[in-house]
């Protein structure tokens, strides 16, 4: 389910909750946690996205550097297929217009050229809009279905393979 029928050249996903499974109680580096889980249908998206767009990472995390980030996703056989991870650590800011802007910047993209997924409306979906960035809103906590211009609401990852 695409904003667009042109495929973006670049996907850009959230971490927690998203691709991976958070947990807001634990304070360490997900890397650090006993268990980490991938979400469900999370690595055969990217495997199929992989082969013909590029996937980057935006997270707000903030007890994770981008090291402690690609070796989460290493544990859950997700690291493969994420080209660059983009974290506060890194960017010097949490999901806002500024850090949109400042990966549209670092990959020399037009916001068109870039779709956000996300599970987080705000920071996620609004934030990514305020810089001109189409975005997905993943939204598995109930039915609503939120949608303008910018964005569109799926409830399962599967639904982007459409």
């Amino acid at each position: 389910m695409h904003l667009s029928a042109k495929s973006p050249l670049v996907y850009l996903f959230d971490w927690g909750d998203t691709l991976m499974r958070d947990d807001p109680t634990k304070t360490l580096p997900m890397v650090e946690w006993e268990q980490v889980a991938a979400m469900n249908g999370a690595l055969p998206l990217l495997a199929k996205l992989r082969q013909t767009s590029r996937i980057m990472l935006a997270t707000s995390a903030a007890a994770s550097n981008e090291a402690q980030i690609r070796a989460a996703l290493q544990r859950v056989g997700l690291a493969q297929y994420i080209e660059r991870i983009y974290c506060q650590a890194n960017v010097g800011h949490s999901k806002s217009s500024a850090f949109y802007q400042f990966i549209l910047n670092d990959l020399s993209l037009a916001p068109s050229d870039v779709l956000m997924i996300g599970d987080h409306f705000d920071n996620d979906i609004l934030a990514a809009n305020a810089a001109s960035i189409p975005a997905i809103w993943l939204n598995r906590q109930s039915k609503d279905v939120r949608s303008a211009p910018l964005h569109s609401t799926i409830h399962h990852l599967s639904a982007l393979e459409k």
